[in-house]
């Protein structure tokens, strides 16, 4: 109870799976990039595995179903990197000991690439 009155105090917008659902993450980023860039912000960007959801990334500690899917987290990663705004990033909440064949490291390196302006026609494919 004392973090939502801590929310509301501070005005902090709060947009949770139902708004994505609902809203798109797309929208959603669009207005979190124009509000940073109207009052000439820069973003921080935590990109913690965990919020991924387990069935691509299952390398966290703390697994919880219905987190993001690969094509969510790409977009939100490009429009990041679109918006010529983030300033500083960490990577956090990969466990190598719980990852799948490193499954959830090459996750994290894609997204991070992403971040960093590569597109997916600059990936190399595998020959079948």
């Amino acid at each position: 109870a004392r973090e939502r009155e801590e929310i509301h105090e501070h005005g902090v917008n709060v947009f949770d799976m139902r708004a994505i659902d609902e809203q798109g993450i797309g929208a959603i980023m669009r207005h979190i990039l124009d509000v940073v860039a109207k009052t000439n912000g820069l973003l921080h960007v935590s990109l913690d595995l965990d919020f991924l959801d387990p069935d691509i990334a299952p390398g966290v500690g703390t697994t919880v179903p219905g987190g993001a899917t690969f094509r969510e987290a790409h977009l939100v990663m490009e429009m990041l990197s679109d918006s010529g705004l983030v300033s500083s990033l960490d990577l956090v909440e990969l466990n190598p000991f719980l990852d799948d064949r490193g499954k959830s490291a090459r996750i994290l390196v894609e997204l991070t690439a992403s971040l960093f302006g590569r597109r997916i026609f600059d990936r190399p494919t595998r020959a079948a």
